[in-house]
């Protein structure tokens, strides 16, 4: 959800977010994946993969989600955790609302890196 909401809010000139993970599940979470659809993001067709060496050699930011102590750690690369709970398993309304602070946390980020896209439709709450 993150590296999406990233990618449509962001000036592409700047910036681009993959997404990765230590554990990566084998497809999208259906329930993530409805919850996006409700925004127009269509993450149907995207596959989880696995943070490698290779992925964070070109990042300048690796944030993680809600890993705290157990996040990876990547020499010289700068970290920030997001305390947010997994959405698997959870009703759609509690997804609903970790999308939502996803969002709101993408976008903040975007803007204290000045990164933003200023004509981008995300930035409509």
């Amino acid at each position: 959800m993150a590296a999406a909401f990233f990618n449509q809010s962001v000036d592409q000139r700047k910036a681009h977010a993959v997404s990765a993970g230590t554990q990566p599940a084998e497809k999208v979470h259906d329930c993530v994946v409805k919850a996006m659809q409700q925004l127009d993001i269509d993450l149907s067709d995207v596959k989880p993969q696995l943070l490698t060496e290779e992925l964070a050699n070109d990042a300048a930011l690796l944030v993680t989600m809600g890993c705290g102590e157990a996040c990876p750690y990547v020499p010289g690369l700068r970290r920030e955790d997001w305390p947010l709970p997994d959405p698997k398993g959870k009703a759609d309304d509690e997804v609903c609302t970790i999308r939502d602070g996803i969002k709101t946390r993408v976008l903040r980020l975007l803007d204290d890196l000045g990164a933003l896209d200023c004509c981008s439709e995300a930035l409509e709450a």
